[in-house]
């Protein structure tokens, strides 16, 4: 089984900024892609950013596009999400997802098998 746990979530004012952290444990893959996805209340699950295996390649939601950068330690078997100038309505629950096989991590949640449990960011107005 695959274990993955997010953290670095907590409140942050406008324009400021937070660093997430997802840490793989469990049984490994030779090759996966990971992502961070978020869930704001009410709302669908929406992609936020996905990264290729070796880290060369990396994709965003224009949403977030300039403002926050997504970057893994194979090594370490860790993804992280640098988010600066953040926004209101950057607040959601951000969940990281990993999937078998992707050399870069798809765009689309249900094509995902393996989820962390989240962690919240709320950004203050």
């Amino acid at each position: 089984q695959v274990q993955l746990v997010e953290s670095g979530g907590g409140l942050a004012q406008t324009g400021g900024s937070l660093r997430l952290s997802c840490a793989v444990s469990g049984r490994t893959f030779s090759v996966y892609g990971m992502a961070w996805f978020r869930q704001a209340p009410g709302k669908e699950r929406e992609f936020v950013a996905t990264i290729s295996w070796t880290g060369s390649n990396t994709y965003y939601a224009d949403s977030v596009k300039g403002r926050f950068t997504i970057s893994r330690d194979n090594a370490k078997n860790a993804v992280y999400l640098q988010m600066n100038s953040l926004k209101p309505e950057d607040t959601a629950v951000y969940y990281c997802a990993l999937e078998k096989g992707y050399v870069m991590g798809p765009l689309v949640a249900r094509e995902y098998d393996y989820w962390g449990q989240g962690t919240q960011v709320t950004v203050s107005s």
